[in-house]
């Protein structure tokens, strides 16, 4: 019976957990196609990927942007099941269906056919931020937008190339020297601006969104600190002893993460009960282990 109870609030548990990744999955994709129909489509900016060729090729043909998208999205989509398998990333794939399905849905209901102002520079930021700030989102839970990354993950399968990051930076990078060609210089420096910018842009998003703070605390009292982290925070902390060379008197080191909010409490907390503790407080993106980041 206990164990039947067991299993139910652990499906209940891993049900919920997988509810709230579809969510954010879906709010992050959503942010994306509003950055791209909006911002990204009526300024002919193309940054690479199948949102950039999607720019090009609309340009050149009868068809739109959404609708090009929606193909190569599609494509690429049965190229990943034929050469991957089917457990080639579902969440690369619902993101991928969402966000070529809102692409088509946003140019039938909401057709942009201009700018949405007159201020190119401005439109550019938005079509950075927005798909960008979405993409690190995404990366962050193990997922993307495909495209161009099924590409990715198929030459990691099947080639022994050391770096396929810089195989796709170059394949972008000519897609938007082809935006010079098809439309004009001031457009094509546009993109490649925002080339540019978008890879920075996502790996400190990234970078902000894991930050945690590392504490080293010297002090002669642990048990209150420790005590306070247990019950207040509900994390853990290491502790070891160690001689401070000035004074030659014994000293107890504490080492613990903490998120950025918890981290303020502590330090207070510090501040006002062992105010003759040693503290250094470090920032870390890439912390992995229980309560944090799992080892995939």
């Amino acid at each position: 019976m206990e164990r039947e109870s067991l299993m139910k609030r652990l499906n209940r548990k891993w049900f919920m957990n997988k509810a709230l990744e579809y969510v954010v999955l879906t709010v992050a994709t959503l942010i994306m196609v509003v950055g791209i129909h909006v911002f990204k489509f009526p300024n002919h900016f193309s940054f690479g990927g199948v949102t950039g060729i999607a720019v090009v090729v609309s340009a050149v043909t009868p068809l739109s942007a959404g609708t090009v998208n929606f193909v190569l999205n599609m494509a690429l989509l049965v190229l990943g099941f034929m050469f991957l398998g089917r457990g080639f990333g579902e969440k690369t794939v619902y993101v991928s269906i969402l966000m070529s399905v809102g692409l088509s849905v946003l140019e039938k209901v909401w057709p942009m056919n201009q700018p949405l102002t007159n201020e190119p520079m401005l439109e550019l930021l938005f079509a950075i931020a927005l798909p960008s700030f979405s993409s690190a989102i995404l990366f962050n839970i193990g997922a993307s937008g495909g495209g161009t990354d099924i590409i990715a993950m198929i030459m990691k399968k099947y080639s022994r190339m050391d770096n396929i990051g810089t195989t796709l930076f170059l394949v972008d990078l000519v897609i938007t020297v082809s935006a010079c060609l098809v439309f004009d210089v001031k457009t094509g420096l546009f993109s490649f601006t925002g080339l540019l910018v978008k890879s920075l842009m996502i790996d400190g998003v990234i970078e902000n969104i894991n930050l945690c703070k590392y504490f080293t605390i010297i002090c002669d009292h642990p048990e209150p600190i420790c005590r306070y982290i247990h019950e207040e925070m509900k994390r853990s902390a290491t502790i070891y002893e160690g001689i401070g060379t000035y004074e030659r008197k014994k000293k107890y080191i504490i080492l613990t993460v903490l998120k950025r909010g918890q981290a303020v409490e502590l330090r207070n907390f510090i501040k006002v009960h062992e105010p003759e503790a040693f503290m250094m407080i470090t920032n870390s993106s890439e912390i992995i282990g229980k309560g944090f980041r799992g080892v995939n």
